[in-house]
Order: structure tokens, then C-alpha cells, then sequence
């Protein structure tokens, strides 16, 4: 087997309309509602929404809201980045700063959306040729 990427991945919210308003509104994700569930998109990737603990089975073992730590890969320049959440009000928690992402350095910085979720964003440094 060789995994390719990943698809999706759920956020159990306590509030869908704020966690609507904060992915779509401070991070630009498209919204997406069809058969009675929620979800958010961006580019090849998705977030199903879910707003009780298990609300879809098969489901994780302990769904909570604010339990999540998760990375977004983004593209520009993090100063911009952080100064475009800014100037939408949002906090930020921490950065930029230096991390180490999957496919090498990275500059992040981190937010809380509204259940509490630590939201990563981060840029792949330039590589020198």
C-alpha cells in the first residue's frame, strides 16, 4: 500500500454557524451543504462538519469539540498571511515562526478557531536551487 494524500478529516463543532463564519470568513474556505450535512472545502481537501459526538458512523472513539491540532499548508508570504487575519479581527496566537512541515522547513502561525481548535497555518520556505 502506498497512501497518496488525505481527503478529509472531521471537526465536531459545539456551534456550526461560528465555525461556519470563522473557516469560510477568516480562512476562505468554500462552504458546502448537501444531504443534511456540512462541510467546508478547499482546495483538494475537505472538512465534514459534525455537531454532536458521533454523529456519522463508523466515528471516532471520542469526538470533542476543541480537541483538534492540525496544520494547513498555504501559499504567499506569512507576513501577509498574518496581517490578512488580522485585519478580518481574528487573534493570533503565535507566529510566524520556524516548524518543520512534511516536506521540509516551514514558517507557521497558529490560531484557535472557535471550539478552541489549534489551526496552523504555515508556507514552504523557498528552496534554493
Amino acid at each position: 500500500m502506498k497512501l497518496l494524500s488525505l481527503d478529509h478529516l472531521v471537526l465536531t463543532t459545539r456551534n456550526v454557524e461560528a465555525c461556519l463564519a470563522f473557516y469560510t470568513g477568516i480562512l476562505s474556505m468554500e462552504p458546502v451543504r448537501a444531504d443534511g450535512r456540512t462541510a467546508l472545502r478547499f482546495g483538494a481537501q475537505k472538512i465534514n462538519i459534525h455537531t454532536r459526538p458521533g454523529e456519522f458512523q463508523p466515528a471516532a472513539g471520542n469526538p470533542t469539540p476543541g480537541s483538534q491540532d492540525f496544520c494547513l499548508v498555504a501559499e504567499g508570504e506569512i507576513a501577509q498571511i498574518r496581517a490578512e487575519i488580522e485585519a478580518k479581527g481574528w487573534p493570533i496566537e503565535l507566529g510566524p515562526v520556524e516548524r518543520t512541515g512534511a516536506l521540509g522547513p516551514i514558517d507557521s502561525l497558529y490560531l484557535r478557531d472557535p471550539d478552541g481548535n489549534l489551526v496552523e497555518i504555515a508556507v514552504y520556505r523557498k528552496r534554493e536551487p
